[in-house]
C-alpha cells in the first residue's frame, strides 16, 4: 500500500521548477506571475496547437506516470486475490519501466522549456526516477541481467 500511496504522492510535487517561480505539475502549469493555472486538458486542446513537438512530452510523460499508478494499482488488487491460474496482476517490471520512461519524457520537456536566460529544473524526473529505483530496481535489474 505504502508503494501505491507514494507513487500517487508524485502528482502532488512539481515536476518542473522554472527560475521564474512558475511550476508544472502532473496535473497542470501553475504560473505566478500573475497567478494563473493551465490545466492540462487545457493546454492539449486550447494551448498546443502548432507548438514544437518536445512540448508534448510533459503530456506524454503524464500519461506514462498514470499507467504506472494504475498498474501499481492493480498489483496492489491483484495481491488479495490472484486469478485462477495464480498469476499476479502486475508486472513490476512493467511498472518501473514506465516511471522511467515517464521520467525520461518530463526531462526531454525540461529541456525544451530551457532557453538562454531560463532554467527549468526537473524534479519530477528525479522523483520518478527515484520512485522507480526505490521500488523497482530489483525488478529492473532482472529485466537487464544477461
Amino acid at each position: 500500500m505504502r508503494r501505491v500511496l507514494a507513487l500517487a504522492g508524485l502528482a502532488a510535487l512539481p515536476w518542473t521548477v522554472f527560475a521564474t517561480g512558475d511550476l508544472v505539475f502532473s496535473w497542470g502549469l501553475v504560473s505566478t506571475a500573475p497567478f494563473h493555472v493551465t490545466t492540462l486538458p487545457d493546454y492539449l486542446l486550447v494551448y498546443t496547437i502548432g507548438l514544437p513537438r518536445r512540448l508534448l512530452a510533459w503530456p506524454i510523460g503524464v500519461g506514462l506516470y498514470l499507467l504506472a499508478v494504475a498498474s501499481a494499482v492493480l498489483g496492489r488488487l491483484g495481491a488479495a486475490c490472484e486469478d485462477r491460474r495464480g498469476a499476479a496482476y502486475e508486472d513490476r517490471r512493467v511498472t518501473g519501466g514506465l516511471l522511467v520512461l515517464a521520467g525520461a519524457s518530463n526531462l526531454w520537456f525540461s529541456l525544451g522549456m530551457s532557453r538562454r536566460g531560463l532554467l527549468a529544473v526537473p524534479s519530477g524526473t528525479l522523483a520518478l526516477w527515484a520512485a522507480a529505483w526505490w521500488f523497482h530496481w530489483p525488478d529492473l535489474r532482472e529485466t537487464f541481467r544477461w
